[in-house]
């Protein structure tokens, strides 16, 4: 089966008369049942896709307006609040459990005719780089089975990457989006923190926390921001969207200040990742950009650091997950509080409860000064290397991960192994600024992304330079 137009073309086609929302939704369908051995979807939103399709084909018919992403299909991460399927964060405490609403991401991309036909497979609450950490099943690499296509948004990289849908949703914590689009081979976009609703959204680390979008191409990933961004009473942590909006973008690099960070390119780096990054970076010179280096020396520390916030963030998160207000709860128990610990025995999986031990550690009676607190402290002063570095420079550009997709099982009983995955992700995210990763070329038949970074809110200019970036690695 072809690939899909692109997100605005499939709209005009279908806002025209040209292209059927109901087509559209069932070639979806189909293409996830025929590429169903991947294990990228956890559930379809069938019965009320077709709903949707039909009415939105109904209202073209009658001459009624419909919106930007009219009968376009995607793909939701399974940790959004959707109508029409369970939201079970892929994890067993959460089956059985169907959103009393929906998310406000969902809810705005639905207003402007986008529909939602099934929930991609992840790390169970988001805890992972692979999407081994699911408790159903994991999700395979698109370009090598025996792979991993990254996490914790692993299935919705993967769905892209497979043409289930032209667009996906992931949230990224400390890059959980941008990992899959390196290990998987499609464009991953982390906005600034705040810039889209987090209301509907699965809690993992409220203070990192992001949703963006998984799309095959930057003009993609800017129409799907643009549809989602801005603020929302129902999150304060939301802040206002450029008034320009986000698709408008040119893609020139000429001129443009980008700083390669000196902490990305060291020791630990695949000799083949490194050459591809190095390559593209070459490329971007000879486009006119200005390439110097740039060091935040802080930088070695924010693995550490956000596993110690992050932790802390989700043993308070996941407490709510006790038998009671969800839809699991352990049958055999005889009392309340055996209720909540057999529950929780039961229905968390093995990476939910190293974090949650963790996070309750480092927050306790001796602890919170050794161990939160100095964590925090360190953030602050990561922040400040950000800000420095973005003084003298317009974006900052490295790897996304050290290494290519490694292979399904290969570090699943070595946690610090996998959490080193996320070494060069967790910074930005830590700093709430903005960050891209775009396809930059293939090592041994495996996808490299480059990642671009930019000051926080500055998602326009970002998505520009990722547009340019994508032009000159085409």
């Amino acid at each position: 089966m072809s690939q899909w137009l692109p997100i605005a073309d499939i709209a005009a086609q279908v806002q025209s008369g040209q292209l059927l929302a109901v087509d559209l939704v069932e070639r979806a369908l189909q293409t996830i049942a025929d590429k169903d051995e991947y294990k990228a979807i956890i559930a379809t939103t069938a019965e009320r896709a077709r709903e949707r399709a039909a009415s939105i084909d109904a209202s073209v018919k009658d001459g009624r307006t419909v919106g930007r992403l009219a009968g376009v299909p995607f793909i939701a991460k399974d940790n959004f609040l959707v109508f029409g399927a369970e939201t079970t964060a892929a994890s067993n405490i959460l089956k059985g459990f169907d959103a009393p609403y929906q998310s406000t991401a969902i809810e705005r991309l639905e207003a402007e005719g986008a529909i939602c036909v099934a929930k991609a497979n992840l790390d169970a609450f988001a805890h992972g780089g692979s999407t081994e950490n699911s408790d159903f099943f994991t999700t395979k690499n698109p370009h090598d089975p025996t792979r991993v296509p990254g996490g914790s948004s692993g299935g919705s990289a993967a769905a892209v990457v497979l043409d289930l849908a032209p667009f996906a949703l992931g949230t990224d914590t400390g890059g959980s989006i941008r990992q899959p689009a390196s290990f998987s081979g499609c464009v991953g976009y982390k906005p600034t923190y705040g810039l889209i609703s987090r209301s509907g959204v699965v809690a993992m680390a409220s203070s990192t926390d992001v949703v963006g979008p998984l799309t095959r191409t930057v003009d993609d990933a800017a129409l799907v921001l643009d549809v989602m961004a801005g603020q929302d009473s129902l999150d304060s942590t939301t802040i206002a969207a450029d008034q320009k909006g986000y698709t408008d973008i040119s893609a020139d690099l000429s001129g443009k200040k980008i700083g390669v960070v000196k902490e990305y390119m060291g020791e630990g780096v695949d000799p083949e990742v490194k050459r591809i990054i190095s390559e593209s970076i070459d490329k971007m010179r000879a486009a006119g950009a200005t390439i110097t280096e740039v060091s935040l020396p802080s930088l070695p520390l924010s693995l550490a650091v956000y596993y110690i916030v992050v932790p802390a963030e989700i043993s308070s998160n996941l407490s709510r997950y006790d038998g009671q207000r969800f839809a699991f709860s352990a049958a055999d128990a005889e009392n309340l509080e055996e209720s909540f610990s057999k529950t929780r025995g039961q229905g968390f999986g093995k990476e939910a409860k190293r974090r949650i031990m963790i996070g309750t550690y480092v927050l306790s009676s001796g602890y919170y000064d050794a161990y939160y607190r100095k964590a925090q402290t360190v953030r602050t002063k990561l922040i400040q290397e950000f800000n420095d570095a973005f003084a003298s420079v317009d974006f900052l550009v490295g790897p996304t991960a050290p290494t290519t997709a490694f292979k399904i099982g290969e570090n699943a009983n070595d946690p610090i192994q996998m959490y080193l995955a996320d070494i060069m992700t967790v910074g930005p995210s830590l700093a709430g600024v903005p960050a891209v990763v775009v396809p930059a070329g293939m090592s041994d038949n495996l996808p490299v992304g480059v990642q671009l970074i930019a000051p926080q809110k500055q998602d326009r200019d970002l998505l520009s330079i990722a547009k340019a970036v994508e032009e000159v690695l085409a």
